[in-house]
């Protein structure tokens, strides 16, 4: 197997060299030292690719969470062959024991060593605006431009494979070269190199887009469109249950929900900000007759909405309200689009038509504490009844080079009131410059799915912004009128990225308030079929989804087409169970529940529904 590109029996040489990695060190730390690592091994694959491909043109190649990368545009297309021919060359190189040796060179006598690299000549380019010198680094006949950054030789690389190839753009713009992007994973040990290819394995066997296809969940056609899922009924069943949860629990919190449609003009999203800010992911706007349109003027035109936050401002201005009427706390589930890039579409995780559990919350400055409380109690509420209790919050501030409007005291006193708001609900928090949204800070919520991968989900965002672009008002207690603070939240995040989180999560075993069928009756024989059909009828007069598998194949193959679907339980009739009207219980993780009366069944599969548990108790 040691041609098979992902096979890591080679990577003893690298196990054996540990000690002469140690040695090497000096002070350096293990996260940095892991980095260093990661970068070697990015100089030799290059080294390697370039000796079989002389003729071939090198971009960057960088150290990332995992391992490394390099890109490469080379006279044909890599083959998996030609992977594990660049993985064998590779641990031949370590094993020469190359030193690297770094160093700094005019960019003029750079441009001479990288003559025939035009990438290289293009980040000289880039690099002169800041320096008459550049570095380089060396190993073997191996030169690259680099800022440092290495072990001392080969041999100090750690365990590595190579993965995969992709396809990427040259400096990330699709109007750019494609390059073929070799990717690579390292780590300090072979059990962690193994433990990591592990985990790989177990996020294929979860992956949403493969479970969604075989669970009949949802899908997408070339002719509605890329980005633009389409829920199957199965789908739409668990998207129902996301929603009636949510609805449940801002209904009882005092939440008023409101449908704004589709559309909305330009001028609202111009005075909003949103046209000078987020335009680059709206879709472009449509004109009632786009002949006599002069450039620029997009007031009259009409766009899809990519958020609801502007148009509840003008739902908010119906009327004008009084301090006592606050909180006002606007809900809706209507849909949203936004143009996303194709190359970072991603099955349901990352859309173009998407719809939040949105809300906007109409507030006074004096009550910023006690309604961030409330909406963070909502948070942690909503994800432990999925069985998610790991998070951690993230306060997203302005930073620089990002699109915020301009207006720095109202900045002051968002970012203040909100980290004041944190802290005074005692929540841990880390600070992170450069992610806030373009009118206001934001906290963010992380959360842990079963394989320890964080998603950012939650997001509670404060905005003395807009309001007083958009001209809202409220009555204060002094009879003045003054600016209301606005608070944008939305909890799952949108409904369809959150589907594609929980598919993955539960790995499609969804529990029985989520699933979309909850029950499944198993006649042995066809005799058995009136009694079955009865047991269905009962359990769904009392609201459980239950059908009949009145196939033609034996019990076992029906037993394991229900666990094959992940149905939660397998009701099994024959003519003992006719008998004594009842049906044998079995659980789609195989446990055999025995003989079971039908009002005990009804009993138990309600209690589950309506307790919305995780697991069958």
């Amino acid at each position: 197997m040691a041609d098979d590109p992902y096979d890591s029996g080679a990577v003893t040489d690298a196990d054996e060299a540990a000690a002469v990695a140690v040695a090497g060190r000096g002070d350096v730390d293990d996260a940095e030292w892991l980095q260093r690592m990661r970068h070697s091994a990015a100089h030799v694959l290059a080294q390697v690719v370039l000796q079989m491909f002389p003729d071939g043109k090198i971009g960057i190649g960088p150290p990332i969470d995992t391992g490394f990368y390099y890109d490469f545009d080379l006279p044909r297309p890599l083959t998996p062959e030609d992977l594990s021919e660049i993985q064998k060359r590779m641990r031949k190189e370590i094993r020469r024991n190359h030193r690297f040796v770094w160093d700094e060179i005019p960019v003029a006598e750079a441009r001479e060593r990288f003559g025939d690299q035009p990438f290289k000549q293009e980040l000289l380019d880039q690099f002169s605006a800041d320096s008459e010198q550049v570095g380089i680094c060396t190993h073997a006949e191996f030169t690259d431009l680099c800022r440092g950054g290495h072990v001392e030789s080969t041999k100090q690389i750690g365990p590595f494979r190579l993965t995969n190839v992709a396809g990427a753009y040259w400096r990330g713009d699709e109007k750019r070269p494609q390059l073929q992007r070799v990717y690579g994973a390292l780590f300090p040990t072979r059990e962690e190199l193994d433990a990591h290819f592990a985990r790989i394995e177990e996020a294929q066997r979860r992956d949403h887009r493969r479970l969604g296809r075989e669970l009949d969940l949802f899908a997408f056609s070339e002719l509605v469109g890329a980005g633009v899922p389409l829920l199957l009924p199965d789908g739409a069943i668990i998207r129902q249950e996301m929603e009636r949860l949510i609805r449940e629990l801002q209904d009882a919190r005092g939440y008023r929900e409101v449908w704004t449609g589709h559309l909305a003009r330009g001028e609202l999203f111009r005075r909003s900000g949103h046209l000078d800010n987020y335009s680059d992911v709206m879709f472009p706007a449509m004109h009632e007759h786009p002949d006599e349109v002069e450039p620029g003027d997009e007031g009259d035109a009409y766009f899809l909405k990519p958020m609801n936050c502007p148009v509840h401002m003008m739902l908010y201005n119906n009327s004008l309200h009084s301090y006592r009427e606050l909180p006002l706390r606007y809900a809706e589930y209507t849909t949203l689009y936004r143009y996303e890039k194709s190359g970072q579409l991603s099955g349901l995780t990352r859309v173009r038509s998407l719809t939040q559990d949105d809300c906007h919350i109409f507030i006074t400055p004096e009550q910023i504490s006690d309604e961030v409380a409330r909406v963070l109690e909502l948070v942690q509420t909503l994800f432990r009844t999925y069985g998610m209790p790991n998070f951690r919050y993230e306060l997203s501030l302005p930073g620089e080079g990002g699109k915020y409007v301009d207006d720095p005291e109202a900045w002051r006193t968002a970012v203040s009131a909100l980290r004041n708001a944190l802290d005074q609900a005692e929540i841990d928090y880390v600070e992170h410059e450069g992610e806030a949204a373009f009118y206001g800070p934001k906290a963010d919520l992380f959360v842990s799915d079963v394989m320890g991968r964080e998603w950012q989900l939650s997001t509670i965002q404060l905005d003395l912004i807009q309001p007083a672009r958009l001209g809202c008002v409220y009555v204060a207690d002094d009879g003045e009128r003054r600016t209301p603070v606005v608070i944008h939240r939305a909890i799952h995040g949108s409904f369809e990225r959150f589907l594609g989180i929980l598919i993955e999560h539960y790995a499609g075993a969804f529990p029985l308030w989520l699933a979309p069928t909850q029950a499944r009756c198993i006649p042995i024989a066809d005799r058995h079929l009136d009694w079955a059909h009865e047991v269905a009828a009962d359990l769904r007069q009392a609201g459980l989804r239950v059908d009949v598998d009145d196939g033609n194949e034996r019990m076992q193959a029906k037993i394991r087409n229900g666990q094959r679907r992940k149905t939660p339980y397998m009701l099994v009739i024959g003519d003992r169970e006719v008998e004594s009207r009842s049906a044998a219980v079995r659980v789609r993780n195989g446990e055999d529940l025995g003989a079971m009366p039908l009002a005990e069944i009804r009993k138990m599969l309600s209690d589950q529904y309506r307790s919305r548990a995780i697991e069958p108790s």
